[in-house]
């Protein structure tokens, strides 16, 4: 592990030794696919006005380029998704009305938005960062956490439309420099418990001026130490208590934690966690079941890269790439560093498929952050999209062919374990933002996944997919009785002849960004769901056979599933 340093800023002439694709993909998948559009840019008709600032002090203060999340959730529970933005904030003497406040927008219905931060009382003017949801109370509406350069927030829904921040009583105001956020319900007891990664110790009065070859610069992670991530435990009476020496060993050194995502990596009934750390080791917590986490990223292969060298993650998501009932990992990197896609092997030990899955060769030319496993086509096979964006505003002065706003990817699932990029050049896809976060949802229930992205200093994308209900789908809202209300958690699987999928409902992943809840399978040209299986954290399995294809289902926990509309 490096060892903190004031003079140590990122390197963006970091480069693998060599990088060999042994890809070989067939021709009908080499084609061109520009003439079709995948994604249409529909952020202006959908009237989303909100635009981003991350201070524009022009003195390249340490917190400035992370950037800010959001996401998609029901707030109101009509059956749309409405979206969350967070917003940095002026720090410096101008005027703080020049920034605007984290903005939710109220899903119409018919693909326009309303702004409704100022009646729902979410408009923090915090310098925010990133933002997740969860029912922490079990009463039927979706609550919100935002993470902040500062004290964090919890608004608790009311149901009637408005929040209220009770972060004081609640006891989960996290003092550090807060970034993404996940709830999961670790001890399986039908209570959501919180978990928060913090990046750095930092003050603004007390920045450090970094330079590369003579030009200022943002410095990197290590010109400030790292703290220690912060775990909260829901007591079941709407407070939390700071539980973080459940998951640190005391051998643990903290690191700048940037992405977190939950999944039950091992299929032991318990939900583990896996952390992407800033040019440090990254972190996978194995639940025991008893009460703590083993920290065991290294023993089980996702704690470097193949290379044995730690890398700048950002974001990252666990998600069964393969079909194959165990959940894989993705994590976004620096640029020259390659996107990197761990594969598990026996629910013990995962393998480094970078390369043999196609992902290297294009990402070592950009920057990740926002990084999603979903089926945008609906094929059945579970694709990533990732947000792009340099973080030093003035790169191509150090690097004349690297751009600061740089363009998103998406790779399309093959089916035999590989990638390909089919980014159009022409659609929603081609924009070149300063992007950050990344979130996936139905935002508009035409049955096939969006994608909301955030960006520094500019108004988000949000992505309209056009393509992917031609093929068929089901989206499963999962409640949960015994277990947390959310569902989160709950493992599903769909059968469609000889063909499984398994997903898992996550509160986060990607980076700084929360999705729907209601999980989505594609599932191709099939006419008939033969089974659909539910895990509830509880332990209970509810079963349904010969559903129909293109509906929604509600899944009550211990009750027969049944079509929403």
């Amino acid at each position: 592990m490096q060892k903190n340093n004031p003079n140590h800023m990122r390197h963006p002439y970091r480069f693998f030794a060599s990088i060999i694709t042994t890809l070989f993909i067939s021709f009908q998948y080499c084609a061109p696919v520009s003439a079709e559009q995948i994604f249409v840019d529909v952020t202006e008709a959908a009237r989303l006005t909100f635009v981003h600032t991350d201070g524009r002090s022009g003195l390249r203060l340490f917190n400035e380029f992370l950037g800010s999340g959001g996401g998609f959730f029901d707030y109101d529970n009509d059956g749309d998704l409405d979206i969350y933005l967070v917003n940095g904030a002026i720090q410096t003497d101008r005027p703080a009305n020049q920034a605007q406040p984290n903005t939710l927008y109220r899903n119409n219905g018919d693909g326009t938005f309303t702004d409704v931060t100022q009646a729902t009382g979410v408009g923090s003017t915090a310098y925010g960062t990133g933002a997740t949801v969860g029912d922490y109370d079990n009463d039927g509406d979706l609550d919100l956490y935002v993470t902040n350069f500062g004290e964090d927030q919890l608004y608790r829904n009311n149901g009637d439309g408005t929040f209220s921040d009770i972060t004081t009583q609640a006891g989960v105001g996290n003092p550090n420099w807060g970034t993404s956020a996940a709830f999961a319900d670790v001890d399986n007891n039908g209570h959501l418990d919180l978990y928060v990664a913090n990046y750095a110790v930092y003050a603004p009065e007390n920045d450090i001026r970094c330079e590369e070859r003579g030009i200022h610069v943002y410095c990197g992670p290590h010109a400030y130490p790292a703290v220690h991530d912060t775990f909260y435990k829901n007591n079941g009476d709407s407070t939390f208590t700071d539980a973080s020496h459940l998951y640190q060993p005391p051998d643990l050194y903290p690191q700048h934690g940037l992405g977190v995502t939950f999944g039950d990596y091992d299929t032991d009934g318990d939900i583990d966690l896996y952390v992407a750390n800033d040019q440090d080791p990254n972190f996978l917590f194995q639940n025991s079941g008893n009460g703590n986490f083993l920290e065991v990223a290294l023993i089980s292969g996702v704690c470097y890269n193949d290379m044995g060298k730690e890398e700048a993650g950002m974001g990252t998501d666990f998600g069964d790439y393969d079909n194959d009932g165990k959940l894989d990992l993705t994590v976004s990197n620096y640029q020259t560093e390659t996107n990197t896609v761990y594969r598990n092997h026996d629910g013990t030990f995962f393998t480094d498929n970078t390369i043999t899955s196609g992902i290297a060769e294009v990402t070592h030319g950009y920057l990740g952050w926002g990084i999603r496993f979903f089926d945008y086509d609906n094929d059945g096979h579970q694709d990533i999209f990732v947000a792009n964006g340099h973080l030093m505003d003035n790169i191509t002065a150090l690097e004349k062919h690297v751009s600061y706003p740089q363009k998103n990817l998406l790779f399309r699932n093959i089916g035999d374990g590989t990638f390909v990029n089919v980014t159009s050049e022409t659609d929603g896809l081609a924009l070149k933002k300063v992007s950050r976060g990344a979130a996936i949802g139905d935002y508009d229930n035409d049955g096939d996944l969006d994608i909301l992205v955030t960006n520094c200093n500019q108004r988000p994308d949000l992505l309209q997919n056009v393509v992917g209900n031609q093929n068929n789908w089901i989206q499963v809202r999962v409640v949960g009785q015994k277990s947390n209300r959310s569902g989160i958690g709950a493992r599903i699987k769909v059968v469609t002849g000889k063909h499984v999928q398994y997903r898992e409902v996550q509160s986060g992943g990607s980076y700084l960004s929360f999705h729907d809840l209601r999980a989505h399978f594609g599932v191709g040209k099939s006419e008939q769901i033969e089974r659909l299986e539910i895990r509830w954290t509880s332990g209970h399995i509810d079963t349904e056979t010969h559903l129909p294809v293109n509906r929604r289902f509600i899944a009550v926990e211990g009750q027969k599933i049944v079509p929403i509309d």
